[in-house]
């Protein structure tokens, strides 16, 4: 078993960054094809290839698309080239290699739900991916892919990229309107969901770089080839960011439900030697972690994660091998989500504090037993109470952590240092 490039195929071809070579690979081809043909077909194909949103919730495309009501208002086509997840950096390779893939997709993509504009929301430290997306943005309205009339059918469209400013919580689609609204990027309540009331109060539909750019082989190829690969339930292929403590990390487009084990080993090239596997953070930093035994089940499809009790998300794979303290990977996890919350909602500003302050506390080597039980108990109350899921995001490692490795807690505690590195591995000032 090894990868498939489908969406991939032509990322080795410095030429396909381009507008010519783009074109010579076949690119703008299914604009032409999907301008012929009536939006709801479009709408159709992409709801029966049962595509699931690639950017983490894994929610059916078609479906969502079809939410849009049917009012006569203006609607938008938001894309989400955040990419904000700890470990995840696919969205960027496709915005680097493919910019016209993604430009394509998102024009065919805006016919299907009648939208006039579009804007491709890309996280602020993007800059490279920024300057190429401008570039074939440009060049797709020089040539009459873009602007009045599209290649004579009567449809027009507009489209802009709009720089974030680094903020983790504008990946969350709520976070992301607001920010591109010119408020405070602050997820709003649900409902109403964006389909309905989104940017600028108009039906909007928000999608990851990756599930867009997966419209052009569903028209290209037809439903059945596309649902070939994968499974039932997760078809089609996903790109994984493969991280942390291998030989042959970056990503791999692979056929949803490929085994976790195979990813790491065969194509990852395995673990240093003299190493073993401990953990697997599978689907970027907020999906609960698997032991080195989960990994033997894993199949990376949304149904198997979610089995096992974490989650497919971002499809960012991030291995930790036995050199590694999980003390200290859990308290980098929980610095992060302590510094991203948003400040919104009070479990979330307060506990995502108090989970890092715990965890600095016992990598300080000034913990006490009783700590362990508080991260618990913090992170428990966390879950499910706040307006999106930043708070569970950072509640779920510190869960899974403590539950599935708490010899290496209890022992930090006791001893006042780690077990694996043998030493105090945090000196900063800590104020109890």
């Amino acid at each position: 078993m090894s990868e498939i490039k489908i969406l991939s195929q032509y990322y080795d071809k410095p030429e396909f960054q381009f507008l010519e070579g783009y074109k010579q690979n076949g690119g703008y081809q299914m604009l032409e094809k999907a301008l012929k043909m009536q939006p709801q077909e479009i709408i159709d194909m992409v709801k029966a290839s049962g595509l699931r949103g690639r950017g983490g919730a894994g929610f059916p495309t078609g479906m969502k698309w079809g939410f849009l009501p049917k009012n006569g208002e203006p609607r938008y086509l938001l894309c989400n080239a955040d990419e904000g997840e700890p470990g995840t950096f696919k969205d960027r390779m496709m915005m680097e290699k493919a910019p016209h893939q993604l430009v394509e997709s998102m024009i065919i993509s805006s016919f299907a739900v009648d939208s006039h504009k579009s804007y491709i929301y890309v996280r602020g430290e993007y800059y490279k991916s920024i300057s190429i997306l401008n570039k074939a943005i440009e060049e797709a309205y020089k040539a009459g892919y873009l602007g009045k009339n599209i290649l004579g059918s009567g449809f027009d469209h507009d489209m802009d990229v709009y720089q974030g400013a680094g903020a983790y919580i504008c990946g969350e689609e709520t976070g992301l309107i607001s920010s591109l609204e010119g408020k405070k990027g602050q997820p709003k309540l649900k409902p109403p969901f964006p389909a309905i009331q989104g940017y600028l109060k108009k039906p909007t539909i928000v999608n990851n770089v990756e599930t867009l750019a997966s419209v052009i082989p569903i028209l290209r190829d037809g439903v059945q080839e596309y649902r070939k690969y994968g499974t039932e339930k997760s078809p089609g292929t996903k790109l994984f960011s493969l991280s942390g403590n291998v030989k042959k990390p970056g990503n791999y487009e692979l056929a949803l439900g490929y085994p976790l084990k195979s990813l790491i080993y065969d194509l990852g090239g395995g673990i240093k030697a003299g190493r073993s596997l401990k953990a697997v953070i599978p689907g970027g930093s907020s999906a609960p972690v698997l032991t080195a035994e989960e990994v033997e089940k894993a199949n990376l499809d949304y149904e198997s994660l979610s089995g096992l009790g974490s989650m497919l998300g971002s499809g960012a794979v991030i291995v930790i091998d036995d050199s590694q303290c999980m003390v200290d990977c859990l308290a980098n996890l929980t610095h992060f989500y302590h510094h991203e919350s948003c400040g919104q909602c009070t479990p979330c500003r307060e506990g995502t504090g108090w989970l890092d302050k715990i965890t600095h506390r016992i990598l300080a080597g000034q913990g006490r037993m009783s700590d362990i039980e508080l991260l618990v108990k913090v992170a428990d109350n966390m879950k499910g109470r706040t307006i999106c899921a930043l708070s569970d995001a950072a509640a779920l490692p510190v869960l899974s952590f403590v539950t599935k490795f708490r010899h290496e807690f209890e022992y930090y505690v006791k001893e006042g240092r780690s077990l694996v590195k043998g030493k105090v591995l945090y000196h900063g000032q800590m104020h109890h």
